[in-house]
């Protein structure tokens, strides 16, 4: 049996004009004019054309240049990738074609020739406007500097997004809600507010461990996310998943392609490739597979993934997939049948739990369920384990 056409790309560029405290990303600090980065993009390069003639890049509707950061390797090398592209499937207008760049290493120059070489969204990492939050974070940009990011954007690019993070040690709560304000008066057409995780063997993790910062706070992570909705509603922007608010129009198509189960092509180092089909889904990095699934799993999946958008799952998804996960067996899996009934109890359970809600013919996510995402999505998943 065949695979499901990939239906979006990611290009992973993995260097940073430094790492910051908090990221385990694979990523790396590397001189701007080192050979190391010329010889990588000369790789993707020639991975890029590999996969046109492989026949994988004919049915992407978006691509996403993501890092590290992609504006830090300069015009040149972006050029080459971006050229690359161009020549090895159809960079349309309607494909969503998504650069991250860092206030940094963006400017006036970039914006335009990007522009002109395909790209039509970017996708900058301001995480705050207030400099003594960027300074606890380690970026090497400051508040002026992100205004001054995001207005070059403008320039050329109508479809401008910005990340803000919260619940940041020493990050007071108006700090924060300033910072949302500040983004919504710029005019940017989409955020991404993502509350401070702290990842195992980062710098920040070993801050901690020595008791030389304070951990974040769950409750002070959920009022500043409650904080970003209420401001981001009264501006006009919705709510479309659980850390993605946009203007009518301007939802990332890119992240709303992983969110609905599309097949996706990761090319890079580190990146992830999810090839399927009906009865497997498979994620692979580094030409190793990192996840193995079959049809009720995926189906479990699919419902985790769609309950982290507002519109959630309909009642036609659940359906089919109770039919799946309750009354199927999948591939070569002998595990016994579930339980009658499996799948229409758990939402039943999670609308007992405040966890979601029936209405319009669709299972949606309150908002409850979004801040207890662990809860709700784990449920989900444990449907088939």
């Amino acid at each position: 049996m065949g695979y499901d056409p990939y239906k979006a790309l990611y290009l992973h560029i993995p260097f940073c004009v430094r790492r910051c405290g908090y990221c385990d990303f694979a990523t790396s600090a590397v001189e701007r004019d080192s050979p190391v980065i010329d010889e990588y993009v000369e790789s993707l390069v020639m991975d890029i054309r590999r996969a046109s003639k492989e026949g994988k890049l004919g049915a992407l509707e978006t691509v996403y240049l993501g890092g590290g950061t992609p504006s830090y390797i300069g015009m040149r090398r972006l050029s080459m990738l971006l050229y690359a592209l161009s020549m090895s499937m159809h960079l349309e207008p309607e494909v969503e074609c998504t650069m991250e760049a860092n206030p940094e290493s963006l400017d006036g120059n970039m914006v335009r020739d990007i522009w002109a070489l395909g790209v039509n969204r970017l996708s900058i990492g301001v995480q705050s406007f207030d400099d003594e939050v960027l300074s606890i974070l380690g970026r090497a940009h400051d508040a002026e500097g992100a205004r001054a990011a995001v207005r070059a954007a403008q320039e050329r690019f109508e479809n401008v997004s910005v990340d803000l993070m919260a619940g940041i040690p020493g990050q007071s709560a108006e700090s924060f809600a300033e910072s949302v304000r500040e983004a919504v008066s710029l005019g940017v057409a989409h955020l991404s507010v993502y509350p401070l995780t702290i990842e195992p063997h980062t710098p920040f993790d070993a801050a901690i461990m020595r008791g030389e910062m304070a951990e974040p706070d769950d409750d002070v992570e959920a009022e500043a996310m409650e904080t970003a909705a209420r401001i981001l509603d009264d501006a006009g922007f919705h709510r479309y998943e659980v850390a993605s608010y946009a203007k009518p129009g301007f939802e990332s198509r890119h992240n709303t392609a992983y969110w609905t189960g599309a097949p996706y092509l990761g090319l890079g180092r580190s990146a992830v490739t999810m090839t399927q089909n009906e009865m497997r889904r498979m994620r692979v990095q580094d030409g190793r597979v990192v996840d193995d699934l079959n049809a009720r799993q995926m189906a479990a999946e699919d419902l985790m993934l769609a309950m982290r958008m507002a519109r959630g799952a309909s009642d036609e998804q659940v359906a089919k997939a109770a039919a799946i996960i309750d009354g199927q067996r999948s591939g070569d899996d002998r595990a016994p049948l579930s339980a009658e009934g499996t799948v229409p109890a758990a939402f039943d359970e999670l609308a007992s739990l405040g966890l979601a809600v029936h209405e319009g013919g669709r299972w949606r996510p309150t908002d409850t369920g979004w801040l207890c995402g662990n809860e709700l999505y784990g449920r989900l998943l444990d449907l088939a384990p």
